[in-house]
């Protein structure tokens, strides 16, 4: 069974990363949830839990029932990594090394594919820094899928709309089927 650790990041988009973890623990993957607390503001970690049957994690000082540097162990198990939603904000962490919670320190920490599905406003995905930084995160090794278009969230229209849960889902599988054919 392949693991599959998914962040989830602050953004309206959360509610398709509710169906994107569905989607895969119903194919018989080993779905793991850690939360920004942004996220926690727009979709509880029992919604998450309940569909992945597994702890979510939202804290680097969560109390565990069992001793392990828990972003260690994620990070270890992990056959991808997939960050869905992705703010500017942790696309920016990510591409300059800052691992200041539980998501980006277990991200710097895994070995396994990373996938990033951004989702913001448009201007902010237009902004030379945040594409400066989708740019050094390709040349990373990353994932990094492009943006839908259409109406947004805040009104307006235009690039920077997370593109549909089932698509993200196809390419989690591909990144996954790839990375078996090559061991």
């Amino acid at each position: 069974m392949k693991t599959v650790l998914i962040g989830v990041t602050g953004g309206i988009a959360c509610y398709k990363a509710v169906e994107i973890v569905n989607d895969l623990s119903k194919r018989g993957f080993d779905v793991h949830v850690i939360m920004t607390k942004n996220a926690r503001e727009f979709v509880t970690p029992l919604t998450f839990q309940t569909l992945s049957h597994n702890k979510v994690i939202t804290d680097m000082f969560d109390k565990v029932d069992k001793w392990d540097t828990e972003h260690i162990s994620l990070a270890k198990a992990a056959d991808i990594f997939v960050i869905v939603p992705c703010s500017a904000n942790v696309i920016g962490k990510v591409a300059n090394g800052i691992a200041d919670d539980m998501l980006t320190t277990t991200v710097m920490a895994t070995k396994a594919p990373k996938l990033i599905a951004p989702a913001m406003n448009t201007a902010m995905l237009e902004n030379p820094i945040v594409q400066q930084n989708i740019a050094k995160l390709r040349d990373f090794g990353y994932y990094v899928l492009n943006t839908g278009t259409g109406l947004l969230a805040c009104g307006d229209l235009g690039s920077g709309k997370l593109l549909p849960w089932n698509e993200i889902v196809e390419e989690i599988v591909d990144i996954l089927d790839i990375n078996n054919s090559e061991d």
